[in-house]
């Protein structure tokens, strides 16, 4: 039986408006240009259920966080088509709070992580602040009750969580850093999450500032070009000219939901 191709629907929840200085750990302190951050989660449609890939997070986040939100991820899912109740997995690219919040959204579906994510999430790592302030404890507590509660799937580098399918574990980024791979009607797409925060980041060879492993980082760029099937079908995790490069999912959704399975528009 030949695999499916799968949609893809990108979904941008979120905004936070920042200097380029910023987004680099080279950066030129004196470059004040605008280079916003968009956040995003993933539906990939077409097999027996959705799978999702991470679930963002909540306006109390937000709030503490100074980021806005532009539409809920409830909001996204269903103006995508897409019922909450029929996700049967949802993949966690890394426990960022902006990755692994909305902890109640899908009660009933098994979460995909890497062992070193876990470790990470949950050891000795988080006893600096300067590390921890990515997480909210909130989210890595409840990823906690869900391994109690037979709900988490862990992986050790690459794995299929359906056919078509694929976690790959990256680093760099966190230590259990993973990026999922999608067979599609254009070829394999792959969602690089925070593995690569923007365009630039891979394209440049340079690096977001926050991290665990530059090394490993930087190697993984090399492995989301041999991931993909050419480097229009890689999608950076946070860049706005997602939205702008690929077509919207419907007239409603326009410029904030958008089918990666189909050719960018430019």
């Amino acid at each position: 039986m030949s695999e499916p191709n799968y949609e893809i629907h990108a979904i941008k929840y979120a905004e936070h408006p920042r200097k380029a200085s910023e987004n680099f750990i080279d950066g030129d302190p004196h470059d004040d240009s605008p280079m916003p951050l968009d956040y995003y989660v993933w539906a990939i449609v077409g097999g027996e259920r959705p799978i999702v890939v991470d679930t963002g997070f909540g306006a109390d986040a937000a709030a503490r966080r100074g980021r806005t939100i532009t539409h809920t991820v409830e909001e996204g899912f269903e103006a995508a088509g897409i019922s909450r109740a029929d996700v049967s997995d949802v993949i966690i690219t890394h426990m960022h709070y902006d990755h692994a919040g909305n902890g109640e959204l899908f009660d009933n579906a098994r979460y995909h992580l890497q062992d070193d994510e876990m470790q990470y999430a949950s050891g000795r790592c988080m006893c600096h602040s300067e590390i921890n302030k990515a997480f909210e404890a909130d989210d890595v507590a409840r990823m906690v009750h869900r391994v109690f509660a037979g709900r988490v799937q862990f992986h050790d580098g690459t794995d299929e969580i359906a056919p078509g399918v694929t976690v790959h574990r990256i680093g760099g980024h966190t230590k259990g850093m993973q990026v999922v791979r999608v067979r599609t009607a254009r070829g394999w797409v792959v969602l690089a999450s925070d593995a690569s925060h923007l365009y630039v980041h891979m394209e440049q060879g340079r690096a977001f500032p926050i991290l665990y492993n530059l090394a490993e980082l930087l190697d993984g760029y090399a492995t989301l070009r041999q991931l993909a099937s050419s480097p229009d079908h890689i999608v950076p995790g946070h860049d706005p000219l997602v939205a702008e490069r690929y077509p919207s999912s419907s007239d409603a959704s326009r410029g904030w939901i958008v089918r990666l399975d189909r050719e960018p528009l430019q």
